[in-house]
């Protein structure tokens, strides 16, 4: 944060602490949002930390955007497969919910087949609208309803059916925020008219065309971990809408780094939560707004540093293709090549089917090809019954060391 909070400023003297509260609150530059915290109204500084990281944001994606879309296509859909299975188990485990890749690359594979009522098939469905760029509105609090229905209501209805929202939209009954030692660090809003009106405002705020939309992602973001609106599951419901948020300003792909970036920075993002709760910061939200926009902007560096090691590496294994066995024979480059990617790029491999597809051959033209590969080089991994194939990076490195 480039400047000391009020929270810190309310134990360094009164005078001070109130004379700094009336400067940045009627600064001419700054945002006042129809929106309290507590009892204070809501406001941001339009600091020069917000502007550097929205214009590094800005050029970050532009780098990014123009490496990954420079990548073969089977190379782009294996890689955001690989990051959505991720992002989906950083959400998860922010929240302290176990899941493994295997068990969500598995109901990925194919979602019309599982029931809505096991777990994650919800959450999963929601991301993969991200991938193909379906849009969603966010205008009314039935809005945020249905989001949340659509991830969460049919699992907790067959798990935890006590935890379903019981009010008009949203829950009746008082909910609080704790720790890990079990500290109470936040109660959400009551009673629901309170939360409704609030989310009114902050759905208000969110679609307010006179504020930077990355201003404006950030502090719904916050509204609604501070409004707090369901019994379970608030969470990942903000950080899915914020990743949707993100997807549609930026390149897709940011959509799911959102909370890889959050978890390695962790108690940064849950220290801004509690100094902008408090009620000695009078409803300044700058600092959640700074470490917000730090974060995307992690996420697109990490995502860049990413992309340009995986290419160079792309880059140097398809250069010595020529190196492998069989590789001077039909076709075998190309399978070479496709593994490679696969390698590098997928979570798990390509399957035989996705291999017959690319390659516009027959599967028995693809299986005889496999075996030209000598099984030293081939890594096989079976995902609900089906083979799927990469190369063996670190055998073919011996290969070209000979």
């Amino acid at each position: 944060m480039s400047r000391k909070t009020l929270k810190a400023l309310f134990h360094m003297g009164v005078k001070e602490y109130k004379e700094e509260y009336e400067r940045r609150f009627n600064d001419e530059n700054t945002i006042h949002l129809s929106v309290n915290i507590g009892e204070n109204p809501a406001f941001i500084c339009q600091t020069p930390e917000i502007y550097k990281r929205i214009i590094a944001v800005e050029r970050l994606d532009k780098d990014v955007a123009e490496l990954y879309y420079s990548l073969p296509e089977i190379a782009i859909e294996q890689f955001t497969t690989r990051c959505l299975i991720d992002e989906i188990l950083l959400t998860n485990d922010i929240e302290g919910v176990h899941s493994t890749r295997k068990e969500i690359g598995e109901i990925l594979q194919d979602l019309s087949s599982h029931n809505k009522h096991n777990r994650f098939v919800g959450l999963i469905a929601k991301y993969v609208m991200l991938e193909r760029r379906q849009s969603m509105s966010f205008k009314t609090c039935l809005d945020i309803r249905k989001v949340y229905d659509d991830i969460f209501y049919e699992e907790i209805k067959s798990t935890d059916p006590e935890n379903l929202p019981d009010g008009e939209i949203f829950r009746r009954s008082a909910v609080e925020v704790q720790s890990a030692t079990q500290k109470v660090i936040h109660k959400g809003l009551m009673p629901e008219s309170k939360i409704i009106e609030t989310f009114e405002q902050s759905l208000a705020v969110l679609n307010d065309n006179d504020i930077d939309i990355f201003i404006r992602i950030a502090v719904f973001h916050y509204l609604f971990g501070y409004i707090h609106p369901f019994y379970d599951g608030n969470g990942r419901t903000s950080r899915f809408i914020s990743s949707y948020l993100l997807s549609q300003q930026l390149t897709p792909l940011i959509g799911f780094r959102l909370s890889y970036t959050i978890k390695e920075n962790i108690s940064k993002y849950y220290k801004a939560f509690d100094v902008c709760n408090a009620p000695h910061n009078k409803g300044e939200l700058t600092p959640f707004v700074e470490m917000f926009l730090n974060i995307v902007e992690l996420s697109m560096q990490q995502l860049l540093e990413t992309l340009e090691e995986k290419k160079q590496k792309w880059d140097y294994y398809c250069q010595n293709i020529k190196n492998l066995p069989n590789a001077d024979k039909s076709n075998i480059s190309i399978l070479y090549d496709v593994l490679i990617q696969a390698a590098l790029f997928s979570n798990i491999g390509i399957s035989r089917d996705e291999l017959i597809n690319h390659m516009k051959l027959s599967e028995n033209t693809v299986r005889s090809r496999i075996k030209l590969i000598p099984e030293s080089l081939l890594i096989v991994n079976r995902q609900k019954g089906k083979k799927c194939y990469l190369l063996n990076l670190d055998e073919a490195d011996k290969l070209f060391d000979e």
